[in-house]
């Protein structure tokens, strides 16, 4: 009682020296989401819009994209490991609208990109002002997702970068599939299976330049993970503790990963792990389309808030598993979850928070309070609506 009561102080403290533009944000919010529905043409549009603004407003000015707007500080500086991702989908709507402007973004993108690379071949963790400066594993496949839509869009540019990316991967992979020598500096230490987000972007590098090895890797890191999954689709690997709920967004990284592991092989094993975790995310989902933030290792919520990002990234994941297996129940999920979270998408306000995603639903929730962050996983999500 004393340390929920702590708490409670803290957070009245905290809201109560909140700019007036976060606190009107937080009491708009706690009366629940917008009525309507602004549509996916009009939600994409504004998505796109917050991307160059971004891009233009970051901190650091080089050509990256800052990781978030803050109602409290303002904009981040760069982060690689988003900008990473977000060049495929920033090269992918530049090509089917034939949009040159779009195009030269990426291309800024990428040549920043280049430029930061750690002479061994890995990339940072952090933004691009944190200090320690050193190699993550995570944070360098998702540098090698932009890397390999850079190769492909591009081609010799940036080849080069993309192969010492993917080979210092391979280099500092254990025997067992597990990256455990890099891990980020701003993270708790431990074995992870959200890395198999990483061995999508050495599937991305095996697309570009075959028979190199990227795919064994990546699917030796699959494996890995899997021997970590429990009958009920969770994983032992993914949380701090056993016991500690875990974020939408982890689930999504290691979901994503299962799921482009089995494009690529077409092994029933990882599509059933794949759908074991998607089955079990299915009993979080409320009627409405709101995910919990946070999970336990029963599916039951943990939050009373929704993480966007990682609502986001799981639609993905449904409507991916709905092309592979027709079955209804994803793609019925993922459009009710694209609704909700394009409920939440300001089309008309300030350029810093247009088209942005919160970081939570409420924007006072307890992952990223009070932020805008990349609308790349919802732009993606609608594409695949699009498909479907």
């Amino acid at each position: 009682m004393l340390a929920r009561l702590k708490q409670s102080l803290r957070s009245t403290y905290r809201n109560f020296k909140l700019p007036p533009a976060a606190k009107a944000e937080m009491r708009s919010d706690t009366s629940g989401l917008p009525a309507g529905d602004p549509g996916n043409e009009r939600v994409v549009a504004a998505a796109m819009a917050w991307m160059k603004t971004a891009q233009d407003s970051s901190r650091s000015n080089d050509g990256g994209i800052a990781r978030f707007y803050s109602m409290i500080n303002g904009w981040s500086s760069s982060y690689p490991e988003t900008t990473g991702y977000i060049i495929p989908t920033i090269l992918k709507h530049a090509s089917g609208k034939k949009d040159l402007e779009l195009r030269g973004r990426g291309l800024k993108m990428l040549d920043w990109l280049v430029d930061i690379q750690l002479p061994e071949g890995g990339f940072q963790g952090g933004l691009i002002d944190a200090r320690p400066k050193v190699p993550v594993t995570f944070n360098t496949g998702s540098v090698l997702l932009g890397l390999a839509a850079g190769a492909i869009e591009f081609g010799h540019a940036y080849l080069a970068a993309m192969t010492r990316a993917a080979q210092w991967l391979q280099a500092t992979q254990d025997e067992d599939g597990c990256w455990r020598k890099y891990p980020s500096p701003f993270a708790k230490s431990g074995e992870k299976v959200q890395d198999v987000h990483v061995a999508w972007g050495l599937l991305e590098a095996e697309r570009v330049t075959p028979n190199r090895g990227y795919a064994d890797a990546a699917l030796k890191n699959v494996r890995w993970a899997i021997s970590h999954q429990a009958s009920n689709g969770w994983f032992s690997k993914i949380g701090v503790t056993a016991q500690q709920p875990v974020v939408s967004h982890a689930l999504g990284f290691v979901l994503r990963g299962l799921i482009e592991a089995y494009g690529h092989c077409g092994e029933k094993e990882i599509l059933a792990a794949g759908r074991r975790t998607a089955d079990g995310l299915l009993q979080a989902l409320r009627a409405d389309g709101f995910l919990p933030g946070l999970m336990h290792g029963d599916w039951r919520a943990a939050a009373d808030w929704n993480c966007l990002v990682g609502s986001a990234q799981i639609a993905c994941c449904w409507l991916m598993l709905y092309k592979y297996t027709a079955d209804e129940k994803y793609r019925r999920a993922a459009l009710a979850v694209n609704r909700y979270i394009r409920r939440s998408v300001k089309i008309e306000a300030a350029e810093e928070l247009t088209g942005a995603i919160k970081g939570s639903f409420p924007v006072h929730g307890g992952y990223m309070p009070f932020t805008f962050l990349s609308p790349k996983f919802l732009i993606d999500a609608i594409d695949l609506e699009r498909e479907v």
